[in-house]
């Protein structure tokens, strides 16, 4: 039995350790993408977004000439829309890190008391 709470501690370890690494690479993930946009701030990101769709699907839907500024603009949204889903997976690797910490800090605890049980 006492084993088996040393693998239980073990594993809680292991994932405390993975958590804070998720959230240390989240965090370095969303700045990387600020400065990849560094004129435009992470909080007007979205807004900036619904903005070029908005103008996109103007052009679109009034048979606009596929010329350099059609080009622009779609080129401008596909841009802003990957660095959307870039923000939305580093914020779900910080919360799978959150995630990650709290069931370490569980295994560790329920380890230390089956071996202090033991």
């Amino acid at each position: 039995m006492r084993i088996m709470a040393v693998i239980v501690v073990i594993l809680g370890i292991a994932s405390l350790v993975l958590g804070i690494l998720f959230i240390v690479q989240s965090g370095s993930a969303k700045q990387e993408v600020a400065d990849t946009i560094s004129p435009l701030p992470l909080a007007q990101l979205d807004d900036q977004y619904d903005a070029v769709t908005a103008q996109y699907e103007q052009m679109k839907a009034a048979d606009a000439p596929k010329d350099a500024t059609y080009n622009y603009v779609y080129g401008t949204k596909v841009g802003l829309g990957l660095a959307r889903s870039n923000v939305g997976t580093a914020n779900f690797v910080m919360m799978s890190g959150i995630v990650a910490i709290i069931i370490g800090a569980g295994l560790v605890l329920t380890g230390i008391g089956q071996m202090k049980k033991a």
